[in-house]
């Protein structure tokens, strides 16, 4: 089993679609732990940590979004050291 640890950011219409709840729901089904956040400037910021093959889904699926998201802009980074959270959380 090998941890991998994400830093997201999202831009375009990401707020008020349900996107951080999309996000939880997710994560929840892939046994993802982090947390999702919105930003003061109108966009969407995730910290993910799973199993490598977990994240790379979560990944797609946030490319993806919500069905009401339009997303302009979409940056994925790697973190090390992992961080250890122990659930998902909506900030």
């Amino acid at each position: 089993m090998s941890l991998k640890q994400v830093y997201i950011t999202i831009t375009g219409r990401v707020q008020g679609v349900g996107f951080r709840y999309f996000a939880q729901y997710k994560a929840e089904e892939l046994d993802i732990r982090g947390w999702v956040q919105n930003t003061p400037d109108g966009n969407l910021e995730i910290e993910a940590l799973g199993e490598a093959e977990h994240i790379n889904t979560f990944v797609d699926w946030m490319k993806i979004g919500p069905a009401r998201a339009i997303i302009q802009n979409f940056a994925v980074s790697d973190i090390s050291p992992v961080r250890n959270f122990t659930q998902f959380i909506i900030r």
